[in-house]
């Protein structure tokens, strides 16, 4: 038998004789074997992982992972990891395309002392010494084997994890494939992972945050950069502008601006730096320099980088400012030079002279050709005023048959809401094989400007680009068809997965909830222009395959028409998750968002809605209130009754009870930013005991 790897080389020869190849099983291990008559394993595939490793499985000296190059793509990628000779387990980048280690960006520290990487049946994954003794643990998964199906994986952003999918046959407990107990290696990877050659965790020109599942988003900068290939984001992001001219005789500084980011850096990318400056020193460095892509700022320091930037990163601990010179929305291109018209006297001063006779025939053609002419630049002049969406880059433009036709006619409805009613469609490829399917949302009662306000919002939205955002594919902007195509969202909304006769797993809802506010947090704080969602409720948040959660309906509020909501009027929301400044003619900000978060956490602590009317104790009708007073009264367990993966964890059910109230309080100041709610939840800062509001809106 001769077994090929995918180039076509050859890796074992078996001869079919005497004690050759007899038979291949799959053991319950997962390892695929070749024997031989006498059972003996002539080659296994635990021997020639890939980029996964399962229990029983063991890496020896000189084997390593290879991580697959994108989701969908499992060719080899940007990232290895080795169990060396000398004893190191180390995390590599790769020059991808290349088959060599680029940087290393983790390592055990055990060189001279490991000798192996096992992954055990009890859950861990670990190094050990030659006489098989524990040196370093890497992964702890908190079950055994008997408890639930696990893999080590390394992911294809160079991140290794360790999952978790129970065996038991609980009805409550979802059948999907978790992260582990243990932390994923590296902790951070946009911070750890810095090379001086190559682009880093993300691709070239974009910024690298740390998601909810510990594992590394990747963004375009907010204004002016787009994906160079919205399918694969390892490539990269483009400047979506003509750049600053060198020409000294075209000088254009004026039509450029400087896109302010706080704690982002690309630590790479430097052609300058200059000592001891004023940031306004350091802006006009930048706009008067035409190499200067980026200036960033901090400790009285300038830096100024230059295209393609790489290893951008958005965290606390970049105590830095990142300048992003961007070309200004108003800036117009120059002028085309204007037609000389010898072109059209010329020939009629020779008609003129040759032809006297006809100068009234001429006459009479002139005039004509004047009209139509005058008519022809009218209706260009009429198409052009017309509010467009034209050019918002990485969106798709379709036509309303086109959408008709997508959706069947708009036959499958979805759900109905304050900005529209959503249909099922399906939408093929731009290159004509196989499609996909998307949520096309047709927006209905827009404001007298809605043209110009679409289009701002339009450009707005684009331009936003998160792990817990509902992606906008494309849109419609056909006559008096205001339609918006995002990405389709298998497993529906919150409210659906929540309340229900089964409580979710705990470790899932804490998933959601910090995915909902690092969500929040990106549109308050990191987005070009700030947005207020005005109506996050368990309906707006929708859960894609691995039940991950994305906020929808973002930054289309200002579309809507004055009363335009399902149950409010003269103000933006839904009954319960509504702040007390909306009715009291106060000043709105993003704390609207913050109570509504409040109001979202407690149902996902609990599972169960705000307002229960079908109760047998008076005081649980209102959860707000009923939480307060079980929190006040020294007693979560009645929150967490029957959830036996919450009551095991009652300090992280403090910790969101705390956060919570925090979020609901009456007075708008009290409140936390989103960016610090998102700290809370994830235990990276400590949750003060919270103030006793006064009251709640019922």
């Amino acid at each position: 038998m001769l077994l090929d790897d995918p180039s076509g080389l050859n890796i074992q020869y078996v001869d079919r004789t005497g004690s050759g190849l007899v038979y291949a099983a799959l053991l319950n291990s997962g390892n695929l074997i070749l024997a031989n008559s006498t059972n003996t394993i002539l080659w296994d595939s635990f021997s020639y992982p890939t980029d996964t490793i399962l229990p029983t499985q063991i890496l020896r000296p000189g084997i390593e992972l290879v991580a697959r190059y994108s989701k969908r793509n499992y060719s080899g990628g940007r990232f290895k990891l080795k169990m060396q000779e000398d004893g190191d387990l180390v995390l590599y980048s790769t020059a991808y395309q290349a088959d060599y280690s680029n940087t290393a960006y983790w390592r055990s520290d055990t060189k001279g002392s490991g000798y192996e990487l096992v992954f055990n049946e009890t859950g861990q994954v670990y190094l050990t010494a030659l006489n098989e003794s524990i040196i370093e643990l890497i992964h702890f998964s908190g079950s055994s084997t008997d408890e639930s199906y696990q893999r080590v994986v390394l992911e294809n952003d160079g991140v290794f994890m360790q999952y978790v999918y129970p065996k038991s046959s609980n009805t409550w407990r979802p059948k999907v494939w978790t992260t582990a107990a243990s932390k994923p290696i590296p902790g951070n990877i946009c911070l750890e992972l810095e090379q001086s050659l190559g682009s880093g965790p993300c691709g070239f020109n974009t910024i690298c945050t740390l998601g909810n599942d510990q594992r590394p988003t990747c963004n375009c900068p907010p204004q002016g950069y787009v994906w160079l290939d919205p399918e694969d984001q390892t490539k990269g992001c483009r400047q979506d502008f003509a750049p600053q001219s060198c020409d000294i005789s075209k000088p254009d500084q004026d039509k450029f601006e400087l896109q302010e980011m706080i704690n982002t850096d690309w630590p790479r990318s430097d052609y300058e730096m200059y000592p001891s400056q004023t940031e306004d020193w350091c802006r006009q460095s930048c706009l008067s320099d035409c190499f200067c892509a980026v200036a960033i700022y901090g400790f009285s320091n300038c830096w100024k980088k230059r295209i393609p930037l790489s290893n951008g990163k958005t965290h606390e601990a970049v105590e830095r400012k990142a300048l992003i010179k961007v070309r200004k929305i108003d800036s117009t291109r120059e002028p085309a030079e204007c037609q000389k018209k010898d072109s059209i006297s010329k020939p009629v001063i020779i008609i003129g002279s040759t032809l006297l006779s006809g100068l009234v025939l001429l006459n009479l053609l002139l005039v004509i050709l004047a009209f139509a002419t005058c008519r022809r630049l009218l209706s260009r002049k009429m198409v052009s005023d017309r509010p467009s969406v034209e050019g918002v880059g990485g969106l798709r433009n379709f036509t309303f048959q086109e959408i008709s036709e997508a959706t069947d006619g708009f036959k499958e409805e979805l759900g109905r809401g304050a900005f529209g009613t959503v249909y099922k469609g399906f939408v093929s490829s731009s290159f004509g094989h196989g499609g996909h399917f998307v949520a096309v949302k047709v927006l209905h009662r827009l404001t007298e400007k809605g043209d110009i306000e679409f289009k701002r919002e339009m450009k707005a939205i684009s331009q936003t680009n998160h792990k817990n955002l509902v992606k906008l594919q494309g849109y419609c902007n056909e006559e008096d068809h205001r339609i918006l195509v995002y990405e389709y969202m298998s497993n529906s909304c919150l409210a659906n997965f929540l309340f229900r006769d089964w409580k979710p797993s705990w470790h899932k809802r804490v998933e959601i909830a910090q995915g909902v506010a690092r969500g929040l947090s990106y549109l308050h704080d990191e987005c070009g222009t700030q947005m207020i969602h005005c109506d996050i409720k368990p309906q707006n948040v929708l859960l894609d395959d691995s039940l991950v959660a994305k906020i929808s309906d973002f930054g289309l509020a200002k579309l809507l028409v004055t009363d335009q909501t399902r149950t409010m009027t003269e103000l933006r929301g839904t009954r319960g998750y509504v702040a007390p400044e909306w009715f009291r003619n106060m000043a709105i900000s993003a704390k609207v968002d913050v109570y509504s978060f409040g109001v979202l956490l407690l149902e996902l602590i609990c599972c169960r809605k705000n307002y229960k009317m079908a109760t047998e104790e008076e005081p649980e009708m209102i959860l707000v209130e009923w939480v307060s007073d079980c929190y006040h009264a020294g007693s979560l367990d009645p929150l967490v009754l029957d959830d036996e993966e919450a009551t095991g964890d009652m300090n992280g059910v403090e910790r969101f009870v705390r956060t919570a109230l925090w979020c609901i309080q009456e007075d708008p100041s009290q409140r936390p930013t989103m960016k610090k709610v998102s700290l809370m939840l994830e235990g990276a800062i400590p949750v003060p005991i919270p103030p006793d509001p006064c009251s709640f809106i019922s």
